[in-house]
Order: C-alpha cells, then structure tokens, then sequence
C-alpha cells in the first residue's frame, strides 16, 4: 500500500519555532507515522515541506500553521492528526510567561524594553536571521552584550552590529555563535565543566565544546568561555569580537590563563590578534585549525605540558578493530557525516594529509566542493550544521534526522568504506542523542553486513559524564552497537583512517 499523506492550513495560528518544533518529534514517534511537520508557513519552512515532497496549498502565508503528515495507512494518518490536536492543545493550556493576572504590569514587547525592566547584563538572541539584526541593535542600544546564536546574518551587518558594539562598550558574541559559558552559565550549545582558572575565547562552538570537554578529563576548570561567531578571524571580519573577548578576560580576576580556539583563520588577522593579546600581557594558548598547524588534542596538551599538568589518555572505547579490517573496510571512501562544524573541519586537516582530496559542503579548497546533491564516490565530510542546511529547520545538535537519514544511504554504498560521525552533548543538544545516533549505527552495520560488507564506524564524542546526556552511558549505548568511541576528535579521525588503509592501531 502507498504512503499516504495530509496537509493542512490553519489561519492565525501563531506558536514560536521551539514549539513547534516539539510538536514535530512527538507526531512523528506517533506508530505509523513515516514523517511530520508542524510549523509556521514561511518562505523557507515551505522550501522545506516542499523538498520533502508535501503539497502546500496556494495562499499559504508566514501566519498561517501548516500541519504536514505522512503515513503508512490511513489509520496511521489518524493517528498522527490526533497526535497534533493533542500537542497543540497542550501548548495552548500551558503557562504563558509573563502573561500576569489582573492588575499585573504587561510583559515587555521589545527585547530593549525587557532589558531596561530588569537588571540585565546580557541578551541571548536566537530569532531568523532576517530578524536577527534589529533585536541585536535594539539590545546594544540598551547597554548590554549580546549572545546572537541566530545564523544567516550578512557579513555586512555583521561588522555593523560588532563597530555598533564595540561604541557602546559592550560584547557581540556571533553571529551563529552556539557556545558560551559566562561565569558558569551556560549559554547555547555548552557543556558542565568545572569552574577554574582558564578563560577561553572561541571563534568557533563545537570547537570550544572540545576543548573545554578535554581541559575538564585533564581536571582544568573554565573560568568564561566567549565565542565571537566563525566568522569573526576572517580576513573582512578583523578579529572584532576576539580583541573584545580578550580585553573582557584581561579584566577578569577570576581569568588567569587564556586558550583562542578558531576554525582556520586569515593570517594576517590571527597576526593582529596575537600582537593585541601580548600587548594586554595574557598568558595565551592558541588552538587554531588551518594547514600546518596543529590539531585541537594537541594544542590543549601543550597547553598542559605548559602548565604543569599531567597529559592524560584521552577515554576511548575500541571495538572489534582488528576484525573489522580483517573483515575488509580497505578500499572505500572515507565518509565523515558531522553535526559540528570545526570538528568537521579538523577531520579533513587530518584526513587530507593520508587522502588526498576530502570533498565536502565546507571544503578545504574550492576545487573539492560537493554539488548540491552532497555526494561523491571519494572521501567526503559534511557539516550538517553549515547554514545551507539549517535554513527553515533545527540545528542537527537538536534534529539529527538530516544525518540519520544519510547514515542510512550511506550504508547501502558500497563506495563507503567508513563512518566518522560526532556526537555532541551538553546543554542545548538533543535530549538523548546517543539512543537515537545507537539505533541508526545498528541498523547500517547490519545492512552493510547483509550486503556482505564490513561497515566500521568511529564516533568522537564530546561531553563529560555531568552533562544532561552522560558521556558515559553515551558511550555505552554507542558502543553497544558497534561503534568505537572517543573523547579526542582528533584521535577518532585517526582511528578512522587506520580502518581505511588497513593501519592495525
């Protein structure tokens, strides 16, 4: 029987993108249901359902709910509507912050006017991008610093917002700024570390999430850590952020040691910048990505050497890793499939030197761009968090299904030859996304196996065993189904590329 499905409008029917976006996951764990949906019907949200091959209704407007469903029967279709009644009534009955009783003051309708009410000192900003620019001038005018995790914002406004910024004393953090840690709080994407010493300024989020994870196995404590937005070490740029980071840390008495950690920068850039920080006197550990350089595992354990601290083994669970390339993974593609970019992009660093060409949707060199279709016959890697891919939809830290649905093409390839896939945790991620990453890893291995393949897979997971997640149990369930395990994205690369050329580690 052929897959049936629904779509539905409904006028004036406002719910917020995080809602909605809540809704979606409870329909679509609904039996029967194949995939749901529910959203505000935006320019990009219908780009979305269209690809995805619903049917919008002509007129179709960004005030209107669209309810998409697909389902393996009609019953399943059922189930799925009532599945959305249900969530939606659940929305509508809860509390409504800031709504008040009778003679309770109205809650604020600017970002501006609920800083002024308050006594706050920062705003964290995670609106469209097209909106995101005016809710960041609205809160720099009112005084305060700004955490903008909000992406596809031009790079033009974003020079506008860090010299807007930078007049008026205050902090933009991005934007796609998706890690902070602010005197222990976190803030975006962030881990539970232990407080200490060491600040950390950060052009780049899954990036910082690494480093800090290892300073905390090595028992080194965080004192803040600012990001600045990927973009911010760019040559058009200039290290706006950074120099501003790093003067906010110089003044911190809690910040005795400093660690920079950026995707590859301009070298002119990351010139000025080293010449600001010695300028300011700081104790600074440069952890900077680009050829030639080295990886992030290294950098921290200089950093460690250079402060008097025992190096240790990074944790690690090996699987089965002789007898996988006794059974054969030699010969086919690598195959990196990455929810954090910097991560991404220190795999092929490490990859390319063994590989050659890594073809990917952030390439190392132009020439090694994938097509829109994001396939090759070679080595790939993708970020599945670059902002071509979460137009209209969720970070994959949040919503894997993008990554889960490719770890199932991919095992069906015979061209793949192994899986090096991340996982993230901390706060902000997917509430449990070891169970779900487990259950896809599983199911290619068992593919792969019934083709009469080896299908090895290497995950390096980031987090500490405080995070919401557990590293730990994350660990185990991964392992469980087949997947080597390891805390050192950079060490997990390697292993990957051992499997590859038939290296026994």
């Amino acid at each position: 029987m052929d897959d049936v499905t629904a779509v539905y409008l409904r006028s004036g029917a406002y719910y917020d993108s995080v809602s909605l976006m809540q809704v979606s996951r409870t329909v679509a764990d609904t039996a029967g249901v194949l995939a749901a949906q529910v959203a505000m019907a935006t320019e990009l949200n219908i780009e979305v359902l269209t690809t995805m091959g619903f049917a919008i209704p002509e007129g179709a407007a960004a005030n209107d709910l669209v309810i998409a469903l697909r389902a393996a029967s009609v019953e399943g279709l059922a189930a799925g509507e009532a599945a959305v009644e249900l969530a939606l009534a659940e929305l509508r009955s809860g509390p409504r912050a800031g709504s008040g009783g009778f003679g309770s003051a109205p809650a604020p309708r600017t970002l501006g006017a609920a800083v002024k009410r308050g006594e706050a000192t920062m705003a964290l900003i995670s609106v469209p991008g097209q909106h995101a620019v005016t809710e960041t001038l609205d809160a720099i005018e009112a005084g305060v610093s700004v955490m903008l995790f909000s992406d596809n914002v031009s790079l033009e406004d974003e020079i506008r917002l860090k010299d807007t910024a930078a007049a008026a004393g205050v902090l933009v953090m991005g934007p796609d700024c998706g890690t902070a840690l602010v005197g222990g709080v976190a803030l975006g994407f962030a881990n539970v570390v232990s407080a200490g010493e060491v600040g950390m300024v950060a052009a780049s989020g899954t990036g910082a999430q690494q480093v800090m994870c290892l300073l905390d196995a090595a028992g080194v404590g965080i004192s803040h850590c600012l990001g600045t937005g990927g973009r911010d070490l760019s040559a058009a740029v200039g290290g706006r952020s950074t120099r501003a980071a790093l003067a906010a840390l110089a003044d911190d008495p809690n910040t005795g040691r400093i660690i920079v950690v950026s995707k590859p920068p301009d070298d002119a850039v990351l010139e000025e910048v080293t010449a600001y920080a010695a300028g300011l006197g700081l104790d600074v550990t440069w952890a900077i990505l680009g050829p030639g350089r080295q990886d992030l595992t290294a950098a921290v354990e200089d950093f460690l050497r250079h402060s008097g601290i025992h190096v240790p083994t990074w944790p690690a669970v090996l699987v089965d890793v002789p007898g996988r390339l006794a059974a054969g993974a030699e010969g086919g593609g690598l195959r990196g499939l990455f929810c954090g970019g910097t991560l991404a992009d220190e795999a092929m660093l490490i990859a390319q030197e063994r590989l050659g060409a890594i073809y990917s949707n952030i390439p190392l060199r132009a020439d090694w761009a994938l097509g829109p279709e994001l396939r090759s016959a070679g080595h790939v890697v993708i970020d599945f968090g670059d902002d071509g891919l979460t137009q209209g939809r969720a970070h994959p830290m949040i919503d894997p299904s993008l990554r889960l649905e490719r770890i199932a093409a991919e095992a069906a390839d015979p061209t793949c030859g192994v899986l090096l896939l991340d996982l993230v945790l901390g706060h902000g991620a997917h509430p449990d996304p070891a169970a779900e990453l487990a259950e896809a890893i599983g199911s290619a291995r068992a593919r792969a196996a019934g083709d009469g393949r080896s299908l090895p897979v290497v995950v390096s997971l980031t987090g500490t065993d405080r995070d919401p997640q557990d590293a730990a149990r994350s660990t185990q369930l991964l392992a469980a189904a087949g997947a080597s395990v390891l805390r050192s994205n950079a060490e997990a690369t390697r292993l990957a590329l051992d499997l590859l050329t038939g290296v026994t580690p």
